[in-house]
Formats: C-alpha cells, sequence, structure tokens
C-alpha cells in the first residue's frame, strides 16, 4: 500500500518499535493540542477557540498538563472567560433547584445513583474537557486507519506481527472497534495474529519485571540487567498505557 499522508503516523508509531504503537500516537497528538491551545499561535486568543473551551472547559489532568506546560498568561485568559461561562451556568442551576424529597428506599441507593440536580450537572462538567473531546475524535480516525492499513497493506500486517504489541487499554479498544471495521474471516485472521502477540509480549514484560526484582539479590548483582533496566516504565504501559516515565510536557520558549 502506498504510503498516504493520513498514513504516516501510524506507520512512524508502529516503526518505532514501541510499547504501544497506539501510545504513541496519544502522545503526539496530545502534545498538538497542548501546542494548539497554549502555543505560540494563540489559539487561545480566538473568539471560536475560546467559545469552545469555555463551554467544555479542561479536565483535572489536562488542567494539570495545562499548568505544567507554562504560558501563564494563556492559561489565565483562558481560566478568566471559562469562569464566567460556569458562574453563569451555576447561577442557572441555583435558580431552577429545588431540594427533591427523599424516600426510604432511596436513603439506601448508592452515592453514585444519587440524582441531586447539582451533582448531576458538576458530574457533567467533570467528564467535560476540550482536549479530551479533541483526542476522541482523532484516535477514531486513526482506528479507522488502522484497519484500513491492517486490509490493504500486507506489510503493515507484517509489522504488526513482529512488534511489540499494545498496551492493554488500547488492545481492549482495538478488538471492539475489529467488531465494526472487518467482515467474519477478517475478524478470525485478526484474532488469530493479536492473541498470541499480546500473549508472548505480556510475558516478556513480565519477564523484565521478575528480573529486575532478582538483579536486586546480591548475588545477582555481577549479572546482566538484560532488558529489564526500564522494565518499571514499560510495565507500567503495557497495563495502563502511557509514559510514566516521561518528564511534563513544556512550551518551547
Amino acid at each position: 500500500m502506498k504510503e498516504q499522508l493520513y498514513t504516516i503516523p501510524l506507520n512512524d508509531a508502529v516503526n518505532a518499535n514501541d510499547e504501544c504503537p497506539f501510545c504513541f500516537i496519544e502522545r503526539n497528538v496530545e502534545q498538538d493540542l497542548l501546542d494548539f491551545v497554549l502555543g505560540s499561535g494563540s489559539s487561545y486568543m480566538e473568539s471560536d477557540v475560546r467559545e469552545q473551551t469555555d463551554l467544555a472547559g479542561f479536565c483535572r489532568d489536562h488542567f494539570k498538563k495545562m499548568f505544567d506546560y507554562g504560558n501563564t498568561l494563556g492559561n489565565a485568559w483562558i481560566l478568566k472567560t471559562h469562569y464566567m461561562q460556569m458562574n453563569r451556568e451555576m447561577q442557572n442551576q441555583f435558580k431552577s433547584f429545588k431540594p427533591g424529597r427523599v424516600s426510604l428506599k432511596d436513603k439506601f441507593k448508592k452515592q453514585t445513583e444519587a440524582q441531586n440536580p447539582i451533582g448531576v450537572w458538576v458530574a457533567e462538567k467533570e467528564k467535560s474537557c476540550y482536549i479530551c473531546k479533541r483526542y476522541a475524535d482523532t484516535y477514531q480516525r486513526y482506528l479507522d486507519t488502522f484497519f484500513v492499513m491492517y486490509q490493504k497493506d500486507p506489510e503493515f500486517r507484517e509489522k504488526i506481527k513482529n512488534s511489540k504489541g499494545f498496551c492493554l487499554h488500547h488492545f481492549g479498544d482495538l478488538c471492539e472497534a475489529a467488531d465494526t471495521r472487518l467482515k467474519e474471516k477478517e475478524k478470525e485472521d485478526f484474532y488469530a495474529m493479536v492473541f498470541p502477540l499480546m500473549e508472548r509480549n505480556m510475558n516478556r514484560l513480565a519477564e523484565d519485571v521478575s528480573w529486575l526484582v532478582e538483579k536486586f539479590d546480591y548475588r545477582n548483582k555481577d549479572a546482566d540487567w538484560k532488558s529489564s533496566k526500564d522494565a518499571i516504565q514499560r510495565g507500567m504501559q503495557k497495563l495502563k498505557g502511557g509514559y510514566p516515565a516521561d518528564p511534563p510536557y513544556q512550551r518551547n520558549k
């Protein structure tokens, strides 16, 4: 399959020989979004962007990454108008609020089942994030691209077959996507390839972590580290995704 502009990032991710190509893509896309929101292009000064960030806000994780990124003025502008939006919404919630009557049955419900209007509104705000939404839309396109390449590019399939597999987080997404992107026979072939791939690489990580533990035994102090020196961060990534050892991504000054 001839390389197209839309296939380059996925090819780059697979060629990186990372523990998970989708973690590689996720990091790149998230960093691009931080640059877009707070970088030198000053997107936060554009009224249409600020309108979207005012409404969506940001999750706790991305607020922390925005703080680490830097750009005090950019963060302040975003917070200034987002607070105006939040205060308007909060006032409207307070105006329409009426304490509900709680039955004996309701008292025994789990807190997560509560339907207090203020609690519901806050929960919606907690789930809303401009960067998460932008990334989720982009991620779905990469899943589409993965299966287009899997179907049409034998070389790409071979690279996946010989790769380090995926983290469990993205592997689950990949299996979900396979159900709607592949035909029945293609699904059989896909799972016949990726199940052994995941077993092999999960075992590899388990062995690396086990050997790291053994290296702390004084009897092994002169033994070869093999591939265990960075086993902790790779082991964590394989189970949950992401890059635990990454420093904060910061603005280029």
